[in-house]
């Protein structure tokens, strides 16, 4: 089993024949990608079109990636910014429960730089964690807090202490990890609140998406730590065209297939060395 963003070409219009090129390609699952940083709300008739070309494809959801929005922001100090914040992690919280999958991503909110406007954010950004989770709770969804680049993780592991592993887990963006190059060290502590990967490679100084393996992100100890994580999905690609070195949906969509079949080798073999088997 493997997963493929939807978002590899576009993250923006009808998702149709992206969906059907992954199929095509092998794939069993997405990452929902789409309007991933928008203030879109997916209607009803939306997500029942959604559920109906997965269906025809012979395609799962993996899990999806909300959004923070433009304006709709859940942490924002405006207190209306911040409620129809919630409203759009609730949308993508009830489309990811009515697609069958079990993980909405998220990304934290932005900070300033003044003591007293983090301190707001903050607070504002719990009180939207402190709403949600009974509505996630509900339809059996955990959000997946992502890191950032040069992140190490300090405010997640906070969060992390607030917050149980029933509702708040960690999405370990490997390109992320790689801006700044420890980002695979600081995974390793906090390997058992991993529920959502999202895997690409760069050059270690900017967010890149290359395709796996083509870059310097240190795969072979990746697999190890992803192992002995509480992870125990399928290998889950975030990759994009734009930096893949080919124009060619499919010659990228077989070179993702083949990597990422190539790295969930590397971790069965990694967990069959730790089992002892």
């Amino acid at each position: 089993m493997l997963s493929m963003t939807t978002d590899y070409f576009t993250s923006k219009g009808c998702p149709e024949s992206y969906l059907r090129r992954i199929a095509d390609a092998g794939f069993t699952h997405v990452h929902w990608c789409h309007q991933w940083n928008t203030d879109f709300l997916y209607a009803p008739c939306e997500i029942e079109q959604i559920e109906r070309w997965l269906e025809e494809c012979g395609l799962k959801l993996l899990d999806l990636h909300g959004s923070r929005g433009e304006e709709k922001n859940w942490g924002s100090p405006l207190e209306y910014e911040r409620v129809a914040g919630v409203e759009l992690v609730q949308n993508r919280i009830d489309m990811t429960a009515r697609l069958g999958g079990g993980v909405v991503i998220m990304h934290r909110p932005p900070e300033p730089e003044d003591e007293p406007g983090k301190v707001r954010v903050r607070d504002q950004f719990r009180r939207s964690l402190d709403e949600l989770e009974p509505f996630a709770k509900a339809r059996d969804v955990r959000i997946a807090i992502e890191n950032g680049a040069r992140d190490d993780l300090s405010g997640i592991r906070e969060l992390f202490s607030a917050y149980g592993k029933d509702f708040l887990g960690l999405c370990y963006d490997s390109g992320h990890g790689n801006v700044g190059g420890k980002g695979i060290e600081h995974l390793a502590s906090v390997k058992d609140r991993l529920i959502s990967v999202h895997l690409h490679d760069n050059n270690g100084e900017n967010d890149e998406h290359k395709p796996i393996f083509s870059a310097t992100v240190d795969w072979p100890r990746l697999a190890r730590i992803m192992a002995e994580s509480s992870y125990d999905k399928c290998v889950s690609m975030e990759s994009s065209m734009r930096n893949a070195g080919t124009e060619d949906e499919k010659v990228f969509l077989d070179l993702s297939f083949e990597t990422g079949t190539r790295f969930a080798r590397m971790i069965a073999d990694a967990r069959r060395e730790t089992s002892g088997h």
